[in-house]
């Protein structure tokens, strides 16, 4: 698989939060979205999308880094998803940038660092995926989203 490197993660079209919401907590098996919370806001560029989707699968599976081990094969022997189809970016209003390491941090979408990600020319921009089918009424500005023009910081010689 090709390593994500400079790429930030906006939140989707239709993600209902404005500002990065931390996905609740329940009792039980924590959800796919507090493991991705917790394991990225714990531990800011220590993960890549391959270490952290094989840390989840450990945690839901409740398997000890031992038995996990015995199964590394089978479980990157098929894909999976990156951020853009993380609940975090298509819900709870987190963007997700991979550095140049490919190593993965979260920042709210309502924060100063979301909006330097947004507009550093170092980055590819992407948006997460929608939750739904696109809509007229979201074709238009979202605060999440780089502007469609010429980027801000750029300037053409």
């Amino acid at each position: 698989m090709k390593k994500i490197a400079n790429t930030f993660i906006t939140i989707a079209d239709d993600c209902p939060n404005r500002q990065g919401v931390p996905p609740p907590e329940r009792d039980g098996a924590r959800s796919i979205a507090r493991l991705h919370f917790d394991l990225l806001n714990d531990h800011p560029y220590e993960y890549d999308i391959d270490a952290l989707n094989f840390e989840v699968w450990r945690l839901r599976n409740g398997l000890s880094e031992v038995e996990a081990a015995q199964h590394r094969d089978a479980f990157f022997s098929k894909g999976h998803p990156c951020m853009r189809a993380s609940p975090l970016t298509k819900q709870y209003g987190y963007g997700a940038h991979y550095n140049a390491s490919g190593k993965i941090a979260i920042y709210p979408v309502d924060s100063v660092a979301y909006g330097k990600l947004l507009n550093d020319p170092d980055n590819r921009v992407e948006k997460a995926m929608r939750n739904k089918r696109a809509s007229a009424e979201l074709a238009g500005a979202h605060p999440g989203r780089r502007p469609q023009d010429a980027h801000p910081l750029r300037h053409v010689s």
